[in-house]
Formats: structure tokens, C-alpha cells, sequence
């Protein structure tokens, strides 16, 4: 469902133990309360999925998405 109102574009990490992922996302500025943007439902359920695939560690669907950042150990 689309909320009528300003659409801005803003970056979100998703983090995990061993990823982070940083996603641009499309936030709405509702027209009834401007005070801040807000999610719709299909953003939400992307950052889920991109949440889900980080855990997995699934890396190509990942950079389909986003850029991925991943943790590795100092020598």
C-alpha cells in the first residue's frame, strides 16, 4: 500500500555478526503527520529479507541489493 506524501531517499545498515549491508531505501513524509518519514510495509519486508540473507550469508543476492561490508579477522 502506497502512503501519499514525499518520497525521500535514505540508506539503512542491516547488520549481523559478520555483515553489514547498506541498503537505499525510498521513506515517505506522510502529508497527515510530517513530523517524520516513514516505512511503508514493502520496505519493511525488504530490510527482512536482506536481514535473512545477511544470517544465511548468502553474498550474491546481498550486492544485488545493497553494498556489503563483511567482517574479517586481523591477522
Amino acid at each position: 500500500m502506497r502512503i501519499p506524501g514525499q518520497r525521500v531517499k535514505r540508506t539503512r545498515l542491516v547488520q549481523t555478526d559478520r555483515l553489514i549491508v547498506a541498503v537505499e531505501i525510498e521513506m515517505v513524509i506522510p502529508e497527515s503527520d510530517q513530523s517524520e518519514p516513514c516505512l511503508e510495509s514493502e520496505t519493511v519486508e525488504l530490510l527482512r529479507q536482506v536481514h535473512d540473507h545477511a544470517v544465511e550469508g548468502d553474498i550474491a543476492w546481498l550486492k544485488t541489493k545493497g553494498k556489503v561490508y563483511q567482517l574479517v579477522d586481523a591477522a
